[in-house]
């Protein structure tokens, strides 16, 4: 036991202290690269596709892990399928590490507002860190400022929530996946497209809101999380869109709903699965082994939703 207590300690050590990618990127790849904020030290990964020619401008997403995980989980293209779709849509994709008091950034959690976690309880400036990253891959890279775009699974789909209330002049839309708006207060500066995603059979986040699993009853970890449906509510009145959904799309297990008429141009859809539980719709098992529903992708609708919106 005691030496595998060590080993791990050695590999936590060595990831936590891995060397940083070249300051301009030149080249496409996998790189790592940290920076500071708010006096803690920060990191995230950074995948850019063979397609990328320096000096022009590519569009970035950040993708956020679920609370628990961290970046090198939410890269694994097996379970996510997002450097597929970056090599394939032509576009770089950051993965940021959550705050976490481990040495190589293991069980991190968002401030998302009502949950999660350390990150919570220690009112971690999250949303600061990652305008950081936004703007410490800029400086990098070539990326089209005019779009950005956020997206993470369950307390990091919370987190891309809260991007959009607060950093709205950064991000041009964003795609929740298993994460509802559980926000403390939201006062976008512009109008925002939303595309969610989730599960109406998912355990944790419940489609109906309320508390998950005993273990996530733990107020010290997470709250009783806001439903769905009152989070789509919330984001049709802050785009003042119509008041009516159209559905766009309908296959057995899945459907998606899109209200339009927004203001500024702004779009928001909701794609429901009836299985997958708490996962990512068209990826792999999750961390619980629980196999994602495969009647959408959820990588291949939300950057055709993207790549539908008007400039930011």
């Amino acid at each position: 036991m005691k030496t595998l207590l060590l080993a791990l300690c050695l590999l936590l050590s060595l990831t936590a202290h891995a060397a940083d990618g070249p300051g301009n990127i030149t080249a496409p790849g996998d790189y790592r690269y940290t920076l500071e904020h708010g006096g803690i030290g920060r990191t995230y990964l950074l995948h850019v596709p063979r397609s990328y020619a320096p000096g022009r401008p590519t569009p970035l997403l950040l993708a956020l892990h679920g609370g628990g995980g961290n970046m090198n989980f939410q890269a694994r293209d097996e379970q996510y399928g997002l450097i597929s779709k970056s090599e394939q849509a032509g576009f770089i994709v950051a993965f940021p590490n959550g705050y976490s008091r481990l040495p190589g950034g293991q069980l991190a959690t968002w401030n998302a507002g009502a949950c999660c976690g350390q990150a919570r309880d220690r009112n971690i400036d999250d949303v600061g860190f990652l305008r950081a990253v936004v703007a410490d891959v800029s400086r990098r890279a070539a990326v089209d400022t005019q779009r950005v775009y956020a997206t993470g699974m369950s307390n990091g789909g919370m987190m891309a929530q809260r991007l959009a209330c607060e950093a709205a002049d950064v991000f041009a839309a964003i795609a929740p996946v298993a994460g509802s708006d559980n926000t403390l207060a939201c006062m976008p500066s512009r109008p925002i497209p939303v595309i969610e995603f989730h599960a109406r059979d998912d355990d944790h986040v419940l489609f109906n809101g309320g508390a998950g699993p005993q273990a996530f009853r733990d107020s010290s970890k997470v709250a009783p999380f806001t439903s769905v449906p009152e989070t789509i509510a919330r984001w049709v009145k802050r785009n003042q869109c119509k008041a009516e959904p159209e559905r766009v799309l309908e296959k057995p297990g899945a459907y998606c709903e899109r209200h339009t008429g927004c203001a500024g141009g702004a779009t928001v859809q909701l794609c429901v699965t009836e299985t997958g539980g708490h996962s990512w719709p068209g990826g792999g098992a999750n961390f619980a082994g629980r196999h994602p529903s495969q009647a959408i992708s959820a990588d291949d609708l939300m950057w055709d939703f993207f790549s539908s919106l008007p400039a930011k």
